[in-house]
């Protein structure tokens, strides 16, 4: 008689949570809030471009050295990279994931058959897109230069100036940093509730901050297009 095999195998604790919609939801909250610091981080150290080019550079070219001489040259700043690149790709996986869930929970009728998303939602949804794409845009512009006729290495002040100096480097820069404080704005709202920071107590000051986050990072980042623009920076 022929021995059954086993194949029923119990899934692992780390596949069993990422299932569930607490874990993508968690997994969301983490991942934004990892981008949220970054976000911060990255904003003061544009800031910098109001100090002139020498100052800019420098702190460009400092970013490749950080830690050493224990980190090799750029180790750091590609370790960086990295988290951002996971923390990206698990945040839209997640949010694909439970809209998808989302949109086959709902009943197959509607009394309307076009039901509205609420307001959060579309910002949110169309939010990532827009931050999505630009991304890559700008990264191939300031970063590998490959949509930058006239990108110079080891020169990101007037790489940026160079950039903002166009309708279009303003348009696309302007329009996703306006999405990115919406995005902000709900998605911080959403991770503490997901991690369990609301409460009754608390919900006003985490929408105070939330509010508070949003406005100074569009704020902060959209100064440095508004500075070449005016001629502030040049």
């Amino acid at each position: 008689m022929a021995l059954a095999t086993r194949t029923d195998r119990r899934p692992s604790f780390a596949r069993t949570v990422w299932d569930s919609t607490v874990g993508k939801k968690t997994v969301m909250a983490v991942s934004g809030l990892i981008m949220l610091l970054y976000l911060v981080v990255h904003m003061i150290g544009n800031l910098k471009i109001f100090f002139g080019a020498g100052e800019f550079n420098h702190y460009a070219h400092w970013l490749r050295t950080v830690g050493e001489p224990f980190m090799h040259y750029e180790w750091t700043l590609w370790l960086v990279r990295v988290v951002l690149v996971v923390a990206v790709a698990a945040h839209a996986v997640s949010a694909y994931q439970l809209s998808r869930r989302d949109i086959k929970a709902r009943p197959g009728k509607y009394v309307h058959k076009k039901p509205r998303a609420s307001y959060a939602t579309r910002t949110m949804r169309w939010g990532g897109i827009i931050l999505g794409l630009f991304i890559v845009w700008h990264i191939l512009d300031l970063t590998t230069g490959t949509v930058h006729p006239g990108f110079e290495t080891g020169r990101p002040y007037q790489n940026v100036v160079d950039t903002f100096s166009t309708w279009y480097g303003n348009v696309v820069y302007i329009v996703a940093m306006l999405a990115l404080g919406l995005h902000v704005r709900h998605g911080f709202w959403s991770a503490a509730q997901t991690l369990g920071a609301g409460s009754r107590t608390r919900d006003r000051a985490l929408k105070t901050l939330a509010n508070v986050l949003a406005l100074l990072l569009t704020a902060g980042f959209i100064a440095v297009p508004v500075a070449v623009m005016t001629g502030v920076v040049s």
